[in-house]
């Protein structure tokens, strides 16, 4: 699936929980996103929740995610 093929889908249902996390959010359903992936204990989703944390702007939370991640994150992206 390409990045348009994604951002065209009409509804997210065959996406993984992720997947569906960022294509909420792409359509500015920040809650639902978060809602995708809150109760999800995996390093993917953990990243994910990072994401939308630091999107926020609560950093402390998106750090907290970062590290269930195993990631670190760069504002020198």
């Amino acid at each position: 699936m390409t990045l348009d093929e994604f951002k065209e889908l009409a509804q997210p249902e065959r996406l993984s929980a992720q997947l569906k996390s960022l294509w909420y959010d792409g359509k500015g359903n920040w809650a639902r996103a978060h809602a995708e992936v809150d109760q999800l204990s995996d390093k993917s989703s953990a990243w994910v929740h990072a994401y939308l944390h630091r999107k926020e702007g609560d950093v402390w939370n998106a750090d907290y995610w970062y590290s269930k991640a195993g990631k670190v994150w760069s504002n020198n992206f």
